[in-house]
């Protein structure tokens, strides 16, 4: 198979970490693993901990639309958290996973090489679509309220959600006139 990345190198059977079965660019670096193959090594290595890297990890990220080296069709890409623009390419025909060079560290520092297979997921998705929307709004209010103003906001708010009387405190605060009996 050639290389989806660089496509100049050919793909060649080794183990990525000495664990699992992947193909690896001769000429990137890059990782073409198979899910079946974590998966498979996953379950019979149940309580393996992954080192975390220590060191500065510099890995590519391949911003280009990527092909399947098996189906030539377009692979799927998915952020591996919020905190990372960082994306990982999924082929859906044959559940193969693209790891640029250095990738798989990027994830080992992460703590997330023993969650792969949870990225692809939709739950994780949402979960940083969901935490990214969060940072949006947050810098909104801050822009429209003042920093000052939105903390103490968010503590009334807070106050008011846990408060036993929640909807006795809501109905004085948007009354025209508390204190009238036309309410």
């Amino acid at each position: 198979m050639k290389c989806t990345s660089c496509r100049q190198g050919s793909l060649t059977p080794g183990y990525l970490d000495m664990l699992f079965p992947c193909h690896t660019c001769d000429h990137c670096g890059g990782n073409w693993v198979l899910l079946k193959d974590y998966l498979r090594w996953k379950e019979a290595n149940p309580d393996y901990q992954f080192e975390q890297a220590t060191i500065e990890v510099e890995a590519e990220d391949s911003k280009r639309a990527m092909t399947c080296p098996q189906t030539g069709k377009l692979m799927v890409k998915y952020r591996i958290s919020k905190d990372t623009d960082h994306r990982l390419d999924l082929s859906p025909d044959v559940h193969g996973i693209w790891l640029d060079k250095g990738e798989w560290d990027l994830l080992k520092k992460a703590g997330l090489a023993g969650n792969l297979n949870a990225i692809f997921t939709d739950p994780w998705q949402r979960k940083i679509r969901e935490a990214n929307a969060k940072e949006v709004f947050e810098q909104l209010y801050k822009e429209q309220f003042g920093d000052d103003d939105y903390q103490k906001l968010k503590l009334t708010r807070d106050w008011i959600n846990q408060h036993p009387k929640r909807s006795d405190l809501l109905a004085y605060l948007v009354a025209d006139d508390p204190y009238s009996a036309n309410r």
